[in-house]
């Protein structure tokens, strides 16, 4: 389920509400693109709110609170979280 900025209140203070949207959702990313758009997360107040947010979420896509899907999904997903139980 999407939620609406009026469930994520913090949005509207993020660092990113005055940026282009494509800088955190870009249609081919880039390593460029990447670190703009994680320098703007870097100095945004909401940011731990914002990680929060996209990794609980699942988020699919984008830059969320400075860190690419690829990043959020290590964090829900660390190494070894599959491995068979003992005994």
């Amino acid at each position: 389920m999407r939620r609406t900025v009026r469930e994520i209140g913090w949005a509207v203070r993020g660092a990113c509400r005055a940026s282009d949207p494509e800088l955190f959702f870009p249609l081919a990313q880039s390593a460029d693109q990447e670190a703009r758009a994680k320098a703007v997360c870097a100095g945004c107040p909401v940011l731990a709110d914002c990680r929060a947010y996209a990794v609980r979420a699942a988020e699919p896509e984008g830059i969320w609170g400075g860190l690419t899907v690829q990043e959020r999904r290590s964090l829900r997903f660390p190494s070894g979280w599959r491995q068979p139980a003992t005994g």
